[in-house]
């Protein structure tokens, strides 16, 4: 959960000439496109190729903030390529195609779009490997005005969104393209080096350094791969389900450090509650990282981080559950576009309503009616769409509290077993892919057999206070005609450092 930081790039125009060109002369081998054409960000992504794996091998110096690395991509051409693009911000020494040297260079108009020039045109539905190799020191690297990469007293932390990947790894940054993962970071041995899945072995190979190795064996968002580096207390067990179980925290956490382990300790119970919801768990390692100068939390595939912030006032069940629900809504079924936004933030959201259910701190009824009636009428908050914020409000707090509104509309307006079965079904049917807005309104208008364009269209693009509330109750003349849930406090407060993260 971050503001957007990609906009267009200058090289969109040249890519929808080349799409314009290769459809008059589809025979001779052209440009992939060096973006995607997402609606938010039509820099991002790249055309031509679908990953299936990087193979990121790395070493990195905490003292000096120096990354060095090799990332190998294994893929698969969608179209004849003359030449290929990576999205990538550092340094390259060299890149090699199918293993020959390839000719590389950055875009004039955009340094982060790395064009790849084999030694011989690629056929369509070639399987192509590609190998970067690179170094460099990413705080110093700064793309449209940002910089993700962050630096900690004793490691560095890659984590951020919607785009982490181009400050440690050249891939085709965009959530429809996933693929699996092996993450080897090697480090000197008095810090940690943390990442997605399962740590499948530790290796040292010289003298006070150590090299730990990651795989992800379910396909996986560029934005979601994460390395946190630092001086962590890691712990390693297995949830009730036997699967691996790790989690870190970072001792400057000072007192916060007891109510972190004891809110992200209980993720497993988190995953049990929620798969009888959602369906079973989606992927093979479950975790998460408390840390110290990140400033959000963010649904890192298997292994969630977030800043210490959240856990300042006690305990924080909220924002656990939140980002264990992006495990199914954002990671296992990611985004078709990030104007779908409301498919990650609003279900996340919506799950802590019922959780707060099932702690016996208030209703999904109670919250739903007390949330629409906090906000009067003329509050800018339901100016906000939900279902196309557009990426400066990407993240507003519409998108959370609003969207979890239509959710409950959603769910008041089919019935419960309608609404958890549109919810398993979705899941299911786009299980390791991505989906899109219009998609989930067909099945849900499939499933419950009715037509629903009126709740969508007044929960999620319809401008100003809808006139009644999920419930079906008129507004009243001020919120504090509806009790406040007990859980509404800790809700609001995970929300509020969500945004300050912004």
């Amino acid at each position: 959960m971050r503001l957007p930081i990609r906009a267009a790039t200058g090289a969109v125009a040249t890519g929808l000439a080349t799409v314009l060109l290769a459809t008059t002369a589809s025979a001779a081998p052209a440009p992939g496109d060096p973006g995607l054409g997402d609606p938010y960000y039509p820099g991002a992504g790249n055309g031509g190729y679908d990953v299936a794996h990087y193979d990121i091998r790395l070493t990195y110096q905490p003292d000096t903030d120096q990354l060095a690395g090799t990332t190998t991509i294994l893929a698969t051409t969608t179209q004849e390529l003359s030449s290929l693009n990576l999205d990538f911000g550092l340094k390259v020494n060299s890149v090699r195609v199918n293993n020959q040297p390839a000719r590389f260079a950055k875009d004039p108009d955009d340094f982060t779009e790395l064009v790849v020039t084999p030694r011989r045109p690629l056929a369509k539905n070639q399987f192509v490997t590609v190998v970067v190799t690179y170094a460099d020191v990413p705080s110093k690297v700064t793309i449209d005005g940002y910089q993700a990469w962050k630096k900690t007293p004793t490691g560095a932390l890659a984590v951020d969104q919607p785009t982490i990947a181009e400050w440690w790894y050249p891939s085709n940054d965009h959530p429809t393209d996933k693929a699996t993962f092996d993450i080897s970071v090697e480090v000197p041995d008095d810090v940690s080096a943390l990442s997605n899945g399962t740590l499948v072995r530790k290796t040292k190979q010289r003298k006070d350094w150590t090299r730990w190795n990651w795989r992800s064996t379910e396909p996986m968002a560029t934005y979601l791969a994460f390395i946190a580096v630092g001086d962590y207390e890691v712990l390693q067990s297995e949830t009730p389900s036997g699967q691996p179980f790790v989690t870190a925290y970072d001792p400057l956490l000072g007192p916060s450090l007891p109510a972190a382990k004891a809110s992200i300790e209980r993720s497993p119970e988190v995953v049990e509650f929620l798969e009888g919801y959602f369906g079973p768990y989606p992927f093979e390692a479950q975790g998460g990282i408390a840390t110290t100068g990140l400033g959000f939390a963010l649904e890192n595939q298997t292994r969630s981080v977030y800043d210490a912030a959240f856990f300042r006032s006690g305990t924080n069940m909220s924002v656990v559950v939140h980002e264990n629900a992006h495990q199914w809504f954002g990671d296992s079924v990611a985004l078709g576009a990030w104007s779908d936004i409301w498919l990650n933030e609003g279900f996340a959201t919506y799950a802590e309503f019922m959780w707060s259910e099932y702690a016996g701190e208030g209703t999904a009824d109670e919250l739903a009616q007390y949330v629409y009636e906090l906000y009067p009428a003329d509050d800018e908050f339901w100016q906000v769409l939900p279902g196309d914020p557009g990426p400066e409000n990407q993240f507003h707090a519409a998108v959370y509290d609003r969207g979890a509104l239509a959710a409950h509309a959603l769910r008041k307006a089919v019935g419960d077993d309608a609404f958890f079965t549109i919810l398993r079904t979705w899941l299911e049917k786009k299980k390791d892919s991505h989906g899109t807005i219009p998609e989930f309104v067909e099945l849900a208008e499939r499933i419950s057999g009715q037509q629903l364009d009126e709740v969508f269209e007044t929960w999620l693009f319809t401008a100003g206070k809808p006139a009644e509330s999920p419930n079906g109750t008129p507004a009243t003349a001020r919120a504090a005609a509806v009790a406040q849930p007990e859980s509404y406090p800790e809700i609001r407060f995970t929300h509020e450092q969500l945004a300050a993260g912004e």
